[in-house]
């Protein structure tokens, strides 16, 4: 059975993916690695694939410091482990990756590791500007934080 939406035709055999909402046919691109330039809004409700081949949660937000004017960090929710609630995760945008291939975005950590991430308390965000806080997810990440002397 195939789905028509948004003049996408979608066979839900096949995996979903941003490179299906390329409404501009923008998504080109001449590197090897994948897709150069993605839309904001093509990759809120994106799935993350992690380590072990699993989906780890979806892209709810994308956090941008205004003043540095970089893309921060991906506002992540995962829907939780041997039946926790869903969680929120600010993870470095620097840790995703595509593929460019199948349109999925991808994070090195296995589901077990991700289970013990730094999350956000909605009742007591974050200071995202503060420096240990900086420190603490992107070493858990494994990637260098984007402002340089951190």
């Amino acid at each position: 059975v195939l789905l028509i939406t948004n003049f996408f035709i979608i066979n839900p055999e096949v995996e979903m993916s941003y490179l299906l909402k390329d409404v501009y046919g923008m998504y080109k691109c001449n590197i090897e690695g994948g897709i150069c330039f993605l839309g904001a809004k093509t990759l809120i409700g994106e799935e993350v694939i992690g380590k072990n081949g699993k989906k780890l949660g979806e892209i709810q937000e994308l956090m941008i410091d205004m003043k540095n004017q970089k893309v921060a960090y991906a506002l992540m929710s995962f829907a939780g482990f041997l039946g926790m609630g869903e969680r929120l995760f600010a993870v470095p945008f620097g840790a995703l990756r595509n593929d460019g291939v199948k349109g999925q975005l991808y994070l090195d950590v296995d589901e077990e590791k991700f289970n013990t991430a730094p999350y956000i308390d909605p009742n007591d965000w974050p200071d995202m500007a503060d420096k240990n806080w900086i420190r603490e997810v992107h070493a858990f990440y494994g990637v260098e934080p984007y402002l340089m002397g951190m």
